[in-house]
């Protein structure tokens, strides 16, 4: 089996709840606040020498205003080596440069910078990724804040998981956080419980691919600092599979919130996805509780 990293044991329940969900610019809102549709645009494309370019556009329900970033990905296969450059509307220059099973077997890692030219401020990580058969570990570096460290680890065998992260300030000379998660992943399932945020938030999620068109999971959560025994969110979610160019979800959480979600290939290279969002407790409302959003991706 493929072990995953902490952060991913329970990705295809999170990623069914939460990815394909075009309404919304940054997340899942609870309550809706503007009736201003999120849109979200992507281009993709490749020239002869290798050098991947993407630019991203995406609005912001609030402000209405647009983020984006444009970004050059250059791959050395013979020597593993990647360099990715990106521009955001932020006025911030980033860089990634990963080696990938170059200094070892299994050892994959990622030196990254930012700059902005406004401010003059800095920033410089080192993360290290090791894979191995029945072990996933990670560890980040922040260089120039702090330094602080963090790193998680994952044990795997039989389809069981288990794992644990920690952060560490180093000049401070204490743990910052720690978070802990076991599951269980085959091929048609994954179930997984997590508690975060110094084991305050408790997380249980299931995934279940009930079939070769239709998808389903759930995911219950719990703030233990809230003090409230009966404040447990809960949301549902189903994605059905059309054709092999479309698809469509749905949610819905114990807030009364409805997510519908539709993505079509419209050829190779062009994909739309529409999204919206309903409060089903104020559908007799202002259209403020509703929102709605819509995302293009070309690729060349």
């Amino acid at each position: 089996m493929s072990i995953p990293a902490f952060a991913d044991i329970a990705k295809p329940a999170n990623d069914l709840l939460s990815r394909d969900f075009y309404h919304t610019a940054s997340g899942w809102s609870a309550r809706g606040s503007s009736t201003s549709p999120s849109t979200n645009l992507e281009v993709k494309s490749k020239a002869p020498n290798g050098v991947a370019f993407t630019v991203k556009g995406k609005s912001d329900h609030k402000t209405g205003a647009i983020n984006g970033q444009i970004e050059a990905k250059y791959t050395d296969k013979p020597t593993g080596v990647t360099l990715t450059q990106a521009w955001t509307t932020l006025n911030a220059l980033d860089t990634k440069v990963e080696l990938d099973n170059t200094l070892a077997k299994g050892l994959k890692t990622e030196v990254i910078t930012n700059f902005f030219p406004s401010s003059k401020s800095k920033g410089a990580k080192l993360n290290l990724h090791y894979r191995q058969p029945l072990f996933h570990a990670r560890a980040f570096v922040d260089l120039l804040k702090g330094p602080t460290f963090s790193g998680d680890v994952v044990l795997g065998h039989d389809g069981f998981l288990a794992g644990a992260e920690v952060g560490y300030d180093v000049v401070d000379g204490r743990i910052t956080r720690y978070s802990a998660a076991v599951g269980y992943s085959v091929p048609e399932y994954t179930a997984a419980i997590t508690t975060t945020s110094n084991l305050n938030i408790f997380a249980a999620s299931y995934y279940h691919k009930v079939n070769a068109q239709v998808e389903a999971g759930a995911k219950a959560t719990w703030d233990a600092k809230s003090g409230n025994a009966s404040g447990v969110g809960l949301e549902i979610a189903s994605k059905y599979k059309l054709d092999s160019a479309a698809f469509v979800k749905a949610k819905i959480n114990n807030q009364g919130i409805a997510a519908l979600a539709y993505n079509q290939l419209l050829r190779p290279g062009i994909t739309l996805g529409l999204g919206a969002s309903f409060d089903t407790q104020r559908l007799n409302e202002s259209a403020a509780a509703h929102k709605v959003g819509l995302n293009f991706v070309f690729e060349a």
